[in-house]
């Protein structure tokens, strides 16, 4: 294992289709530089509009060391704050979700609007200027009912682009007129890129997903039908034939459905909609629709599933009757948390329409397989015995492609900040 002295050139020295070098999942150092670089500077995914369904709904949280605070205003508008009171720096709200009129800070009663403006602050004097001492805002964009924040004063612009892509895709399943059905927060005993690299591939799938790999096929996650053996073969290119069939047939019904990648960007991002196993509705252990409410306009369940992944902490799925949501949020060098949302129509009844047990299984099954591979995967790179491994070019271009923007993103800080050693 390298020693580790200069981050920089171990940057610059990053060889392609290899795994990173240890310092990069374990040292608290990189990890405050990950914090600092992506998600204090880029656009991460941290909720869902329906979290906030009516004026007054305010839901908190946690990146790294900076708590956010998301509330809904009166004007129908999500609007995002620093969690800190500009008194004498208290938490202003400390429970995951609430209802709240004004931002109240319960230690010594200074008052925001849902704008952040401060309107009430007793005892300062007359000479005390309000209007110095807002809250500090954090920039917020919805995309079709997704919300993303950024920490940065001025965050990355091609956010108009992703947005601009996604939208056409994201809008049929009407995510605004969704609920909140169940949330899991999972805590993964590995690094966060180890959390993202699992996700961008299935090599893994057919060894440690039973219950996934029913109603999604391996072949829709980076595998390439060359170099594989004969039966693979065969299957993969079946699944090629379903994929164009299908995507003909969703196309012409308005539904796009065709792959678009742009995983180099700095908002880097792909999608691309997926036929289901057997039956084919959703994301279920006999792959029928979990909901019988589907959402939106939808009549017809056999839509596939559409899969969007950003780069920088989330993967989505979203079906003809519910959707899933997953965001990777950054506890420590070592520990990950990792939150599943799972959303239906507002109008499905729970125990009527859908049971918790048949919508959440699959994932809550693969959500902890994979913690458990991760937790392997960060004691190994942890040894002294590491070295890097390549990356397979036929299942795994997609963890390539996420190491690449990961480093990507570290080259250009230090490409126009003072390079200097982050540990002596």
């Amino acid at each position: 294992m390298r020693d580790i002295t200069d981050i920089p050139k171990m940057v610059e020295d990053r060889e392609a289709y290899k795994t990173l070098e240890a310092p990069f999942y374990t040292d608290a150092d990189i990890f405050k530089l990950d914090l600092d670089v992506i998600f204090k500077k880029q656009w991460i995914f941290v909720a869902v509009e329906p979290e906030l369904p009516e004026p007054g709904d305010c839901i908190t949280v946690e990146v790294g060391d900076t708590s956010v605070l998301l509330l809904r205003g009166d004007d129908d508008e999500v609007r995002g704050f620093h969690n800190v009171c500009r008194h004498r720096g208290a938490k202003l709200i400390d429970e995951a979700s609430t209802t709240i009129g004004n931002i109240v800070c319960r230690y010594h009663g200074w008052t925001y609007s849902e704008d952040g403006e401060l309107i009430l602050a007793d005892h300062m004097g007359s000479e005390f200027d309000r209007t110095c001492h807002g809250l500090r805002s954090v920039h917020v964009r919805s995309i079709a009912g997704l919300l993303f924040i950024c920490l940065a004063k001025d965050p990355p612009q091609d956010i108009e682009k992703f947005a601009e892509v996604m939208t056409p895709y994201l809008a049929p399943h009407d995510i605004a007129n969704c609920k909140v059905a169940h949330v899991s927060d999972l805590v993964e005993e590995g690094n966060w890129k180890l959390a993202m690299e699992n996700n961008r591939e299935c090599y893994h799938c057919a060894g440690n997903h039973p219950q996934l790999t029913v109603p999604l096929s391996e072949f829709g996650f980076g595998f390439s039908p060359d170099e594989m053996d004969e039966r693979r073969s065969e299957e993969a290119n079946k699944y090629v034939e379903d994929i164009e069939e299908n995507h003909a047939r969703w196309e012409a019904s308005g539904l796009p459905s065709a792959e678009q990648e742009f995983l180099s960007d700095i908002s880097g991002f792909r999608t691309m909609r997926l036929p289901l196993m057997w039956e084919g509705e959703s994301h279920t252990v006999d792959t029928k629709i979990a909901s019988k409410k589907l959402l939106g306009d939808f009549t017809d369940p056999k839509l596939g599933g559409l899969s969007f992944w950003t780069s920088a902490n989330s993967w989505h799925h979203l079906m003809s009757d519910h959707i899933v949501t997953f965001s990777v949020l950054p506890l420590s060098s070592d520990r990950t948390l990792v939150r599943t949302t799972w959303l239906v129509n507002k109008d499905a009844m729970e125990g009527e329409d859908y049971t918790l047990d048949n919508l959440t299984q699959v994932w809550k099954y693969t959500n902890q397989q994979d913690a458990d591979l991760v937790r392997i995967a960060q004691l190994g790179v942890a040894q002294s015995g590491y070295q890097q491994g390549p990356y397979s070019k036929f299942t795994e271009p997609h963890v390539e492609s996420f190491a690449a923007w990961y480093i990507a993103r570290l080259a250009d800080h230090f490409a126009t900040s003072k390079p200097k050693a982050t540990k002596a």
